[in-house]
């Protein structure tokens, strides 16, 4: 289970936390037409390392085999990064980047829109940045797991979004993922109560048609199985008496 953290080890998170937020801003800018996502691996490898002492959390985190996530599209997650698969125009490009440093960790991701898209892929992304900041205005002390999923799921599915069940956030700190689990689904005052130090990685996943996913054949990459539009948005936020601290942004 995620202990509680001491402020010191929040404020190491927090400057962790920072570079990532920075990093996926000038991703703003070089993300486009033409791009590879191996490409977007290389910018946040090249990135990172004018950072003394820090290090990239996924590379080798359970088997996985690169530094970042880049999914397009129906990828929900778990992207692999490849020269082969190239951005075009109107795509959505999800990155989920992780960073350790001082035995800490962070988690965060953002969905980019490349050039102009449909309305309803426009939606989906706005739907899903703002569903992460209704779960994080539950994140205080007293306040459940479920309020988090709850609050969510419901913002989700009153824009006729659909919640991704089978990837959920987490506790983070000392380890990249730790109990508990944070659904972007769930019911209000269920769950285990959230105390002051805890630090959970926040990540609504959403899709714009079914919640059902399949993994694709290298094991890691996680489309929806309908085919159907996704998005994903992460913080890592710790709990405090003042209420919710975003660590990465």
């Amino acid at each position: 289970m995620s202990s509680p953290l001491a402020h010191g080890q929040l404020l190491v998170m927090q400057k962790a936390g920072k570079v990532a937020a920075a990093i996926l801003k000038r991703l703003k800018k070089f993300l486009r037409e033409g791009v590879s996502t191996k490409d977007v691996e290389n910018f946040f490898d090249e990135a990172l390392s004018q950072y003394p002492g820090m290090e990239p959390a996924f590379k080798g985190f359970m088997g996985y085999p690169a530094s970042v996530c880049v999914s397009l599209n129906d990828e929900i997650i778990h992207g692999i990064p490849s020269s082969k698969k190239i951005i075009k125009r109107g795509d959505l490009v999800s990155v989920d980047l992780g960073i350790k440093y001082q035995g800490l960790f962070v988690d965060t991701a953002h969905t980019y829109i490349i050039g102009s898209a449909p309305g309803f892929a426009k939606r989906l992304v706005k739907t899903t940045y703002r569903a992460l900041y209704e779960g994080i205005k539950r994140a205080k002390v007293g306040a459940t797991i479920g309020d988090i999923g709850a609050a969510v799921q419901g913002y989700t599915e009153k824009k006729g979004c659909s919640v991704i069940r089978k990837f959920v956030g987490h506790g983070i700190g000392e380890k990249l993922h730790l109990p508990p689990e944070i659904p972007n689904y769930g019911k209000k005052r269920e769950g285990m109560e959230l105390v002051e130090g805890l630090a959970l990685a926040i990540e609504p996943m959403v899709c714009a048609g079914g919640y059902e996913v399949e993994i694709d054949d290298d094991g890691w990459t996680a489309r929806t199985k309908d085919k159907s539009l996704s998005a994903h948005f992460e913080h890592t936020v710790a709990i405090t008496k003042k209420g919710p601290w975003i660590l990465t942004q």
